[in-house]
């Protein structure tokens, strides 16, 4: 499976989110997209309307588990996607910011 490390990123690159609602209120990457992996398959046109035309999908969660299995479902049709390995737990280990639903420090649960 494709995988980058949150050190990869650079701040242009395309980032979803698929962990759920109460994950992601408490502390997300300002610039993601959050799909829930829970409704990805009903909600995947967000995602092919949002992401960049022939660019890459970093897909992340808590740690790694729910975004591999979404990144092998996009790799599936057709998509270029990374899991991002350590998930927002490394991300926010690295310093990287983290803020809540109202863009204030967040916190990953």
């Amino acid at each position: 499976m494709p995988t980058v490390t949150v050190a990869d990123l650079s701040g242009g690159d395309f980032l979803l989110d698929v962990r759920e609602d109460d994950e992601w209120q408490a502390g997300h990457a300002a610039d993601a997209l959050h799909i829930p992996m829970s409704d990805f398959v009903s909600r995947f046109g967000e995602l092919t309307e949002a992401a960049p035309q022939d660019g890459r999908i970093h897909v992340i969660c808590r740690s790694g588990g729910r975004s591999a299995q979404v990144t092998m479902y996009l790799a599936q049709q057709g998509l270029d996607a990374v899991n991002v390995d350590g998930g927002m737990q490394v991300w926010e280990a690295s310093g990287k910011p983290v803020v809540d639903d109202k863009g204030q420090p967040g916190t990953v649960i």
